[in-house]
């Protein structure tokens, strides 16, 4: 299951334009893809089901359902539009464990993902990130790939305190276990980023079949061979079948998302080229250092 497509939003002299791709795979091992997602302006985003509880699959397109519901395509967002929806989410999700087609047992999903928002006339445009679990978001600058989102899961919190080194977490017998997700309590808290949207952005969102079987540096090596604006529309299905080729031990969702903002009538391939100072606006908006 794949996509791939551009959209422009006009933003009064201004627009933004957006390339992306996505792609999903149920994997070597499992019978069932729980993975999901959304990748239309101004959202794009990926939902894990969780693994181990009832009906993953139907917790994620949940989440696709209620984001179709709560979000205008086309136009930009606001905060407060998609913290609804994140919040909307997880009461839908909780009703799938409640419903008589589902038993007792809990549903429960990952969201990871990027909003193009609308923060108010004293704000601006901002790219949103908010991040529940431990799918991830990345940021890739054609050099570096920095992951932007921190890991709600119980190796991450003991790689916080010290207890184990980063490089131990994926052999961890609790490396599965994660401490956030939508449906699994009455409230949901997500961690939430606003990056200002000026020159040009790009985003790695994917479930963690992909992180599970490929390392940051060969994710970036992947990233860099594609580097003409014609390469990102197989970018997401290239990344799946490398994760596939190394064991594709669980379900694989990627989406690649690269943003250029311009006046009305820039050649968005020049666009593209203008450098958006990435790098401090993220070390400002950072709560703290994530496991990579």
């Amino acid at each position: 299951m794949a996509v791939n497509g551009e959209n422009v939003i006009t933003l009064g002299d201004s627009s933004v334009h957006f390339s992306f791709s996505a792609s999903s795979d149920v994997g070597r091992v499992r019978k069932v893809n729980e993975d999901s997602y959304l990748a239309q302006a101004p959202v794009f985003f990926v939902a894990d089901g969780m693994g181990g509880h009832a009906h993953g699959d139907a917790a994620s397109q949940t989440v696709i359902r209620v984001f179709d519901e709560h979000i205008e395509l086309n136009v930009p967002s606001t905060p407060e539009r998609i913290l609804d929806a994140i919040h909307s989410s997880n009461d839908a999700v909780r009703d799938l464990s409640s419903a008589d087609d589902y038993g007792t047992a809990v549903s429960g999903t990952t969201l990871a993902g990027v909003a193009f928002v609308d923060a108010g006339d004293d704000v601006g445009f901002h790219w949103m990130a908010f991040n529940i679990g431990d799918s991830r978001i990345y940021t890739w600058d054609g050099r570096t790939l920095e992951q932007l989102s921190v890991d709600h899961s119980a190796v991450q919190e003991m790689v916080d305190a010290g207890l184990i080194k980063a490089a131990d977490a994926e052999k961890h017998p609790d490396r599965n276990v994660i401490t956030r997700a939508i449906g699994a309590d009455e409230f949901v808290d997500a961690d939430v980023w606003l990056l200002p949207a000026t020159g040009r952005h790009a985003f790695l969102i994917c479930s963690d079949g992909l992180t599970k079987e490929l390392s940051g540096g060969e994710i970036s090596a992947l990233l860099a061979s594609h580097t003409v604006p014609e390469d990102l529309g197989t970018l997401a299905d290239v990344l799946v079948a490398a994760a596939l080729a190394k064991g594709g031990r669980d379900n694989v969702t990627v989406v690649v998302v690269e943003s250029s903002l311009g006046d009305l009538g820039d050649d968005p391939d020049v666009t593209r080229e203008r450098s958006s100072g990435m790098h401090h606006d993220l070390e400002d908006t950072r709560p703290r250092e994530p496991n990579q």
